[in-house]
């Protein structure tokens, strides 16, 4: 049986140690513990060890067992790290204290729309497509600036940082120092970067929140809904 608690600690040495080389204190990163497809069982140890930041790839699923988890635990803060559909922005704004995956200018609108509603204020980051693959979520990093710009602008959004997810087969550095580049090009200062493979790298290149799901979890019962 997986030990998440005790894979928890060690990732967060990993994480405290990968900061000391990179010359930048531990607390300036935070982990965002990826709990997509696991059930509310395997994540109670994890929260019991103190961990309160989580990541959901799908709104439907989250809805299914992090509203009582929340209830019991008021401190949670989840994050929405999968792609979001406009027509779930309703229950992304009520039940997400982050969106992580704004990407195009439905979303942005549609976000603005339900937040002016519901008088609820999920932190936004702009996920950017650094490796421009066809199957991906995430803007062309060419139009990021003028994306981030129009979110603000046009739709009244605080938009905090930009998140992105490297291609499997490619160094991550590049596209980490790509986001980087943007990230101040933007005038933003949050960047989520990194999950269990590539984390201690992203440190390197600035990442102030890293998603780790596997390292923490273990494999993904991909069957879950």
């Amino acid at each position: 049986m997986i030990d998440a608690a005790r894979n928890l600690y060690m990732v967060k040495e990993r994480i405290a140690q990968a900061t000391r080389e990179a010359g930048r204190a531990p607390e300036d990163v935070r982990l965002v513990a990826v709990s997509k497809t696991f059930p509310a069982d395997a994540i109670l140890p994890v929260i019991e060890t103190g961990q309160r930041v989580f990541g959901e790839n799908r709104v439907q699923e989250a809805q299914g067992k992090w509203p009582a988890l929340k209830e019991a635990h008021s401190d949670i803060e989840l994050h929405l790290i999968g792609p979001l559909q406009s027509n779930k922005a309703k229950e992304a704004v009520a039940l997400f204290d982050v969106v992580e995956t704004v990407d195009r200018e439905k979303i942005a609108a549609a976000l603005a729309t339900e937040m002016a509603k519901q008088g609820r204020r999920p932190r936004l980051y702009v996920q950017v497509n650094t490796g421009l693959e066809e199957q991906k979520a995430g803007i062309d990093p060419r139009e990021a600036v003028a994306f981030v710009t129009r979110c603000r602008d046009v739709h009244g959004l605080v938009i905090e940082g930009l998140m992105c997810i490297p291609p499997v087969d490619e160094n991550p550095g590049p596209h980490f120092a790509l986001l980087e580049k943007l990230a101040r090009e933007a005038g933003v200062e949050k960047l989520s970067m990194g999950m269990s493979g590539d984390y201690e790298t992203a440190i390197a290149f600035g990442a102030t929140s890293v998603r780790v799901g596997s390292a923490i979890f273990g494999n993904r019962p991909y069957f879950a809904g």
